[in-house]
């Protein structure tokens, strides 16, 4: 058995990937952001005295993507509240979840009572949950382009790795086995790159390798933890949240945080916002619009 992270490290690390219920003060303020990468204009979409997470951007470009108290909740983009997506069939989500490239399949993760959390798809147009992953904890983070396989983090064992399993099922494959958390796996819109974090020289960065988990780069190299990072459209740049302080390898709510364009190149870095309360639940998956223009995001206020 490898064991990278003391118990207590896992403790904050599970705690901190479930739906953050107990982490999450009274009075919290949850502000749903969409940014424009290129001009910095930033729109208010909704503010309410609540707590929600992690916005996808609908394939579409119509409306965003909410998780809140178990359930998923469809917001269009001049605030309007559009209702629960599947409240019948979708229960006790956490904050992984996103939607398939062509748009036709839902994949999200579900703390289910006494296993944790699991990953599960259902299709756009309706139908029952499928159980992708028997094993937990799962936490899905990214679906390939041709909606093949799906990359999620997953502790194993008492290491936390990234692994790829099919879409529709099967056995699943471990693409990374370093010391240290590796999470956050996505992949890039051209299909060439799975981007993820990592932990495993002591700080958190953000990494790519092929998918097939050779390759494995890293892409920052400062003294903030760089966590998530979301590759863009053009498979330019990435967003990543940054933590102006050390956490040790966990992803906590509450905490100074920006945002930030990775050039995936070049690896020069650029300020896409202010420093803001934040953390788990700003920015967990995917979040782009689908012209490539904007990112999707939450600030909180105490």
């Amino acid at each position: 058995m490898k064991l990278n992270l003391t118990y207590l490290s896992f403790l904050i690390l599970f705690l901190t990937r479930s739906m953050g219920i107990a982490q999450v003060p009274e009075g919290i303020q949850s502000e749903l952001v969409i940014l424009n990468v290129k001009t910095g204009e930033e729109k208010q979409i909704l503010k309410e005295e609540r707590h929600f997470e992690a916005p996808n951007w609908s394939r579409d470009g119509n409306y965003l993507l909410i998780n809140a108290a178990g359930k998923l909740e469809k917001v269009a983009l001049d605030g309007t509240k559009l209702g629960q997506l599947f409240p019948d069939q979708i229960s006790r989500v956490n904050n992984d979840h996103g939607i398939s490239f062509d748009g036709e399949t839902l994949v999200f993760s579900k703390n289910d009572e006494g296993k944790s959390s699991r990953i599960y798809t259902i299709p756009m147009a309706g139908g029952e949950p499928t159980l992708i992953t028997p094993n937990y904890p799962s936490y899905w983070h990214g679906i390939s382009p041709d909606g093949q396989m799906l990359a999620y983090c997953a502790e194993r064992d008492g290491a936390w790795d990234i692994f790829v399993i099919p879409t529709v099922g099967g056995e699943e494959i471990r693409l990374t086995d370093t010391e240290g958390l590796d999470d956050g796996p996505e992949y890039s819109y051209d299909g060439k790159w799975i981007y993820f974090n990592s932990h495993r020289t002591g700080r958190m960065q953000a990494y790519r390798m092929k998918p097939d988990g050779s390759g494995q780069e890293q892409l920052t190299f400062d003294e903030l933890d760089n966590w998530f990072p979301h590759p863009s459209p053009d498979n330019k740049s990435a967003v990543i949240i940054s933590y102006l302080e050390d956490q040790k390898g966990a992803h906590p709510f509450g905490k100074d945080v920006k945002l930030r364009l990775l050039d995936v190149e070049t690896k020069e870095i650029q300020d896409l916002t202010g420093v803001f309360y934040g953390g788990q639940g700003t920015i967990n998956v995917h979040s782009w619009s689908p012209d490539g223009e904007w990112i999707a995001f939450v600030r909180y206020y105490r």
